[in-house]
């Protein structure tokens, strides 16, 4: 399967169910082809809200979720997807779901969906001033004609068109005055998705999840391709806010407040026509050659020198 347009993504969050119920709904999804074999994050997400999304009134929409990547899924086997419905209050609806591959958890999310209502309003202020999405180059035009699987894997089989406002990371580590933790991309879906909001939502958090943690790695000067290096989200947290139309272009900000102990922390905001539709945070683990942990031998080879060093220290007193 691959999913390099917007029908392939529908076909992706178009969960099968057979009625199957304990105390928890069931609904089964597949994942796309991927060149290392592992489950994109941000497709898990998607399907769960989907799961969730087809056990609450269709005038509900989800409005937050918070999720834990708990291992790492395997895109050759099919996902199992247990709805618990906690709560349907008379405005809130509140909904845990697991992902599941060979009986273990892979994600726990819980999601809350709410009834449309009046009430106060603000919002952060969309930036001014950059390039029109379409002025910039798309992931194709970067990585089209480089022959390695992840490269035609991005360039072609993602369903979003994305854009990057600075240079992209890909292969270049950004340099010297370049260097900020933040980053910033247009995107929207490859082709017209139907006009269900529930859709465009789960779609807009499969999406919200291919750059986030770039502005980690911008602010250290590193690219996607740095050697050695493991990054992997730990969890995601998303707001919406209004409705959203993932088919249409979109400005997603992002920025890092943090990074430490192997870990980094990025926050980010999705606008449309001006107006604060998402916001985004997630932690992701870091590691670089340079910084990785030691392992149990070499910190026991370590301590065993430490003593002898003491030991022919006090001889020599």
């Amino acid at each position: 399967m691959r999913i390099g347009d917007s029908s392939g993504l529908q076909a992706l969050l178009d969960l099968q169910s057979d009625g199957i119920r304990t105390d928890e709904d069931i609904f089964v999804g597949v994942s796309p082809e991927q060149p290392h074999h592992r489950v994109f994050g941000g497709q898990v997400l998607a399907q769960s809200i989907v799961a969730a999304t087809r056990t609450v009134e269709s005038d509900r929409p989800v409005h937050s979720m918070h999720g834990y990547f708990l291992r790492p899924g395997d895109a050759s086997e099919p996902i199992t997807f247990g709805v618990q419905r906690l709560r349907d209050g008379r405005s809130f609806s509140a909904r845990r779901v697991h992902a599941y591959q060979k009986g273990q958890p892979i994600l726990s999310m819980i999601a809350s969906f709410n009834t449309e209502a009046e009430g106060l309003e603000h919002q952060a202020p969309m930036p001014d001033g950059l390039p029109a999405p379409e002025t910039l180059p798309t992931t194709a035009d970067i990585l089209g004609g480089i022959d390695h699987p992840a490269a035609q894997d991005w360039a072609f089989n993602r369903p979003f068109d994305i854009r990057h406002v600075q240079e992209p990371i890909y292969l270049h580590a950004p340099e010297g005055g370049e260097r900020q933790a933040t980053n910033a991309v247009w995107m929207k879906t490859l082709g017209p998705m139907p006009g269900e909001q529930a859709l465009h939502r789960a779609a807009l958090a499969f999406g919200s999840d291919y750059t986030l943690l770039e502005s980690i790695l911008r602010r250290h000067g590193v690219s996607w391709v740095t050697p050695g290096m493991s990054v992997a989200s730990l969890d995601h947290a998303m707001w919406w806010h209004r409705p959203v139309r993932v088919d249409e272009w979109m400005l997603y900000v992002q920025e890092s407040p943090s990074a430490s102990g192997a870990r980094g922390l990025s926050t980010g905001r999705f606008y449309q026509e001006g107006q604060l539709v998402a916001s985004v945070a997630q932690e992701g683990m870091v590691r670089l050659p340079e910084f990785r942990e030691t392992t149990v031998l070499e910190r026991a080879k370590l301590s065993v020198a430490k003593a002898a060093v003491r030991r022919l220290d006090k001889r020599r007193r």
